[in-house]
């Protein structure tokens, strides 16, 4: 045999995928633990918003002799009615982020699919769109009540 037969062979070192030491590791890492605390949060607004003691009693029908009495009581009732529907959209808008947590899209705009600026989710964790796709539905709206406003003037009149 030649010499060049023998000569061993070096085994190739295979490199091994390393353990969320890098930085996008510890990026998620710390992603996952300000999601939890997300969710914690979310969590909680939610047991709150649900708690309804005393807010259904108080659309109630009472019956009341007294005209100006039953005046008051309509109005209130009005109030508690509005509170409770602004509860339950609360309720809607908490149960969607808590889904958008578990599916991954927790952050991203509903409306163009942009990333929702830190900021934003800090002041309202159940935020559906970013500031642009935001104002731009707030302006929507807007148009839409004052169209749906002067349509009830012009029917009036």
């Amino acid at each position: 045999m030649s010499q060049s037969s023998r000569t061993p062979v070096r085994a190739q070192r295979v490199k091994e995928p390393r353990k969320e030491t890098s930085l996008l590791g510890k990026e998620r890492n710390v992603m996952d633990v300000k999601l939890d605390t997300v969710r914690q949060l979310l969590q909680s607004r939610l047991k709150e918003a649900t708690e309804t003691e005393g807010a259904r009693e108080s659309i109630r029908i009472q019956q009341v002799a007294d005209p100006v009495d039953m005046t008051l009581l309509a109005a209130d009732r009005e109030m508690a009615m509005q509170s409770l529907d602004r509860r339950a959209g609360l309720v809607r808008r908490l149960r969607s982020a808590l889904d958008r947590i578990e599916d991954g899209t927790y952050g991203i705009c509903r409306e163009c699919e942009e990333e929702i600026a830190p900021k934003r989710l800090k002041a309202i964790p159940w935020a559906e769109l970013c500031v642009r796709c935001q104002e731009a539905a707030d302006q929507s709206a807007r148009g839409e009540r004052e169209q749906s406003i002067h349509s009830d003037y012009r029917e009036a009149a």
